[in-house]
């Protein structure tokens, strides 16, 4: 076979291979898992020479039998590193149901964009994760796996995460999430979505609205919300998701 048609297959069975490991994961977290994982939708790329200061929040519904926080807030300062890597800070704090606000911990984030934008049908990324929480013996290491492909004006992202918590506050335990988006390029400064997320025992879907402003040279301004329902007794009713990024 010629060295161009193993190059197009290549990333035909990659995306075999994740749609298949993203359906058993699926399964799994379904059946056996709890909690909520809708967050941030991560993009494979990166943009060199850029820096970022980031914001998001999520606000959602008590779960059935599990405590969760009203609130999570997280604040992050990254840049890249080179053409392909993007290093990222995270601190994190949580508001409790009754009403206090602490500093939950920080994190630790690098994500590598695999593929140059339109080189395979796919475009390609992964990122590795660890966070630590400051006042319990509790820490977790990720490993993401990202997709992205354009149909017209349509994007199409998905997110594989494989996570692993230990530490002597909580069950030693692995885990997956997914999530999934279908965003329509309208204009540059609004695009409106649709999201999925499944894992730690949550489904939830539901429209997202997300967009960009330029705000000078190499300067911008992106901002997401979204509305996520849950879907099952397990999982919350509502879930907002608000992020907020400078690129400068």
């Amino acid at each position: 076979m010629p060295e161009s048609d193993n190059k197009n297959l290549k990333p035909i069975f990659l995306f075999y291979y994740f749609s298949i490991t993203v359906l058993i994961a699926i399964s799994y977290q379904m059946s056996y898992a709890d909690g909520s994982v809708v967050d941030k939708i991560y993009h494979p790329y990166v943009d060199a020479l850029e820096n970022e200061l980031e914001f998001r929040s999520i606000f959602q519904d008590k779960q059935t039998g599990i405590n969760n926080p009203k609130e999570i807030h997280s604040l992050a300062l990254g840049r890249s590193i080179g053409e392909s890597l993007f290093g990222e800070v995270y601190l994190i704090g949580a508001k409790s149901r009754t009403g206090n606000f602490d500093l939950e911990g920080y994190e630790f984030e690098l994500k590598w964009q695999l593929t140059e934008q339109g080189e395979y049908s796919a475009d390609w990324g992964v990122l590795f994760e660890y966070e630590k929480e400051i006042d319990k013996d509790i820490e977790k290491l990720a490993a993401g796996l990202f997709a992205e492909k354009e149909f017209g004006r349509w994007s199409g992202t998905a997110n594989l995460f494989l996570i692993r918590e230990w530490g002597d506050d909580i069950v030693s335990e692995y885990e997956s999430a997914f999530s999934l988006q279908a965003r329509y390029r309208h204009s540059r400064s609004f695009e409106p979505a649709v999201e999925l997320y499944a894992g730690q025992g949550s489904i939830g879907v539901g429209p997202a609205v997300m967009g960009n402003f330029p705000l000078g040279a190499r300067k911008s301004l992106n901002w997401e919300a979204g509305m996520i329902f849950g879907i099952g007794n397990k999982s919350p009713d509502q879930t907002f998701r608000f992020l907020l990024e400078y690129e400068f």
